[in-house]
């Protein structure tokens, strides 16, 4: 009987062991989500985060950001909102049952923010949007809401000036010597504040700079590769030759156009049209490099995970956000603003 009770408290002393050897310090963090309840890093806040989806190229670099900035400041639980809204609003009332001290959300229709702030702010949970703007009145309903992003008019204007400045250094630009840049557009989402901001202030800028324009064509291709390669190709079949630019909101978008104008025996033997984009992705600066994407705006990925991250974090404590617990600019006690860049190959190096 001893035998029997002395092999048990042994058992029981070693599962001890184990169970305290595993509950260490340390955030647990990462693009594919990270724990969340009891296995929460002793001390930390935990802070849920929705992605609007995974597959999209600029925003797994926000969420890399966010997942590196967590690192011994919060833990994160990211997860894939899949595009849907539906499944966003689902993910968002499980990271309140969880009672995460935070959520950071990224919407998939910024027209739908408001009901995910009323969630938040029914349960008393601070809430950071980033990326896409929820709409002012929204952004008022609750004293612990705030917006991470950057501005769109910003980018499209710099998408322009980068047309600009090609068509002033080359003559032989404008093909049909008419003194007119025909162009064609490749926009995002519809009805996306970025959207329709980079393509009405990408164009303005060029009729700022003197330049009279044509749209030969404009269509959405979603932020998508695939689908701006597809609509590229159906511009070429119906006016070829005669497009001398190619604005895209994004880079995502003005790569597919580039592999339909690579198919079409363009970027070779002189054959030439310049090609803009938005984000300075990783996939984005190795056309930069390779002459086939003339220019693109950086979208700082990597701070605006970061700001995101640490507002949500001040928040996620009880305090007040301010540039000196978070290191960002805060206007009008609700916004972060994150500059954007023009990239060329001559400046690569500041994207990379």
């Amino acid at each position: 009987m001893k035998k029997i009770v002395s092999t048990t408290l042994i058992a029981a002393l070693a599962l001890s062991i184990v169970g305290c050897s595993s509950s260490g310090g340390g955030t647990q963090s990462g693009a594919g989500g990270g724990a969340t309840g009891g296995e929460a890093a002793a001390g930390l806040p935990k802070i849920g985060v929705a992605i609007y989806k995974f597959d999209d190229t600029f925003m797994t670099g926000v969420r890399n950001a966010i997942s590196d900035a967590a690192n011994g400041k919060a833990e994160v639980d990211i997860v894939d909102s899949q595009n849907s809204q539906p499944t966003q609003n689902d993910k968002v009332d499980l990271f309140i049952t969880k009672k995460v001290n935070a959520l950071a959300i990224n919407p998939v229709d910024r027209t739908a923010a408001g009901v995910i702030i009323d969630k938040a702010k029914t349960a008393n949970i601070p809430v950071v949007f980033l990326n896409r703007e929820p709409m002012p009145e929204d952004m008022q309903k609750y004293d612990k809401v705030y917006y991470v992003g950057a501005k769109a008019e910003e980018s499209g204007t710099m998408s322009g000036e980068l047309i600009v400045d090609y068509w002033k250094a080359h003559p032989e630009a404008d093909k049909n010597k008419d003194g007119v840049l025909q162009y064609v557009m490749l926009k995002g989402e519809p009805g996306h504040q970025d959207a329709e901001l980079r393509t009405k202030f990408s164009v303005k800028a060029i009729e700022d700079a003197g330049i009279k324009v044509e749209k030969v064509a404009e269509d959405t291709a979603m932020w998508d590769r695939v689908k701006g390669q597809e609509k590229m190709a159906a511009f070429l079949a119906s006016s070829g030759d005669k497009i001398e630019a190619v604005l895209a909101n994004n880079d995502d978008m003005a790569l597919g156009a580039i592999e339909a104008l690579k198919a079409a025996g363009y970027f070779k033997d002189g054959k030439y049209v310049p090609v803009v984009g938005v984000d300075a992705t990783a996939p984005a600066l190795k056309e930069l490099e390779a002459g086939t994407l003339l220019g693109t705006v950086l979208n700082d990925a990597k701070n605006q995970g970061k700001a995101t991250l640490e507002i949500a974090a001040v928040l996620a404590k009880g305090e007040t956000p301010t540039k000196e617990n978070t290191g960002f600019d805060i206007t009008d006690g609700k916004y972060v603003w994150i500059s954007y860049k023009k990239i060329t190959k001559d400046n690569m190096a500041d994207a990379q």
